[in-house]
C-alpha cells in the first residue's frame, strides 16, 4: 500500500440549477485537473460539501470521479459518519467503486478521548486493503490526535500510511519528526504555508482545484532545488490563497467560483451556503484573472 504524495486535489462539488449533483461539471472538474497536472484526486472532503449529500450521491460522486480518472491517477476519498459501522461501510463502498486510498475523519459526535479515538480509526481502517490515512484538522474538526498519538498509533496500525494535517507549518513540523518516516504527511489548509511545510518535511499537499496548478509549479521548483524561485512561485500566488481559505464556507462560496471562472463552468449553490455577495464577487473574479488560464504541468521533477 503505497502513502500518497505530491500534489491532490479535493472536488468540489458541483449542482446544477435544480439543485442536483452535476454529472457534466464533475466530469469537465476531473479534466480539468487531471491537466494541471495533479499526482491524485480526492472525493468526499470538506471542500466537497458531502454533509449535502445523500448517501447515494456520496457513492455516485466517488464512481463518477473512478470513471472520469479511468486510471490516470490515483483516487482517495474521505470517510466520515458517526460511528465505525458506518465508516466502514463507506470505506468498503469507496474501495468497491474504485478508491486506491481512503482518509478517515474522526467521527461526529467527538469520542471520550484520544484513546477512543485512535480505537475508532484502527477499526475503521482494518484490513482495509488500500493505503489508509486519517485526517488531522483541529481547525475544521472537533477532535484529532497528537503528533505523539499519531505515532502511538502507527505502531499498532500496519495499514496506516500516511496522515493529512491540516495544521500549521509548526505543528506538521513536529508530526513530521514523530512519524516520519513510517507515515507520509500531507499538508493542507489551501497551500497558505506550502514552502514552509515542504521545508519541515510534507510529503506532499491536498488541495482543491482553485490554484493548484500553481501549487503542481511551487512542489516541481522545489523538488529540483531550485527553493528562492519556489519561494517567488507561492509569494505570487500567495494572496489570492488568503482570500480564499478564510474558512470552509467561505472557500466553497468564494474558491469554487474562483475555480469555475477558471475552468468555464458554473455555480449554482446547494443549501445551506453562504451568499456571495457583490463586492465578493468582484473579488472572486480579480483573483480568478491573476491566476489566469488553467496551466498545464510541464516542469515535474
Amino acid at each position: 500500500m503505497t502513502a500518497p504524495t505530491g500534489i491532490h486535489c479535493v472536488l468540489y462539488a458541483f449542482f446544477d440549477r435544480a439543485g442536483a449533483l452535476d454529472r457534466g461539471a464533475m466530469r469537465a472538474q476531473v479534466d480539468c485537473v487531471l491537466e494541471m497536472g495533479v499526482d491524485g484526486i480526492a472525493v468526499l472532503g470538506l471542500a466537497t460539501e458531502v454533509g449535502k449529500l445523500s448517501p447515494i450521491e456520496a457513492r455516485d460522486v466517488i464512481a463518477w470521479a473512478a470513471q472520469d480518472i479511468a486510471g490516470r491517477c490515483p483516487l482517495a476519498v474521505t470517510v466520515a459518519g458517526d460511528s465505525v459501522r458506518a465508516q466502514r461501510e463507506m470505506l468498503l463502498q469507496a474501495v468497491e467503486c474504485g478508491a486506491t486510498g481512503v482518509i478517515v475523519q474522526p467521527p461526529r459526535p467527538a469520542l471520550p478521548d484520544a484513546a477512543a479515538l485512535a480505537d475508532h480509526f484502527a477499526k475503521v481502517g482494518r484490513d482495509a486493503g488500500v493505503a489508509v490515512g486519517i485526517q488531522n484538522a483541529p481547525q475544521f474538526l472537533a477532535q484529532s490526535l497528537s503528533a505523539e498519538e499519531t505515532a502511538a498509533l502507527s505502531a499498532r496500525m500496519p495499514e496506516l500510511a500516511f496522515v493529512k494535517a491540516e495544521g500549521n507549518a509548526v505543528d506538521l513540523a513536529e508530526l513530521v519528526a514523530r512519524i516520519s518516516p513510517r507515515l507520509a504527511c500531507l499538508g493542507g489548509r489551501g497551500g497558505l504555508e506550502m514552502t514552509d511545510c515542504l521545508r519541515v518535511g510534507a510529503s506532499g499537499f491536498v488541495l482543491a482545484p482553485d490554484a493548484v496548478d500553481h501549487a503542481c509549479c511551487v512542489l516541481d521548483l522545489w523538488r529540483r532545488g531550485e527553493t528562492e524561485a519556489a519561494e517567488a512561485a507561492h509569494a505570487e500566488v500567495l494572496p489570492a490563497l488568503v482570500f480564499m481559505m478564510q474558512s470552509i464556507d467561505h472557500l466553497i462560496c468564494y474558491g469554487k467560483r474562483i475555480f469555475a471562472a477558471r475552468a468555464g463552468l458554473s455555480v449554482h449553490d446547494r443549501a445551506p451556503a453562504l451568499a456571495p455577495s457583490d463586492a465578493g464577487l468582484d473579488l472572486a473574479l480579480r483573483w480568478a484573472g491573476r491566476l489566469g488560464p488553467i496551466r498545464a504541468r510541464t516542469g515535474a521533477a
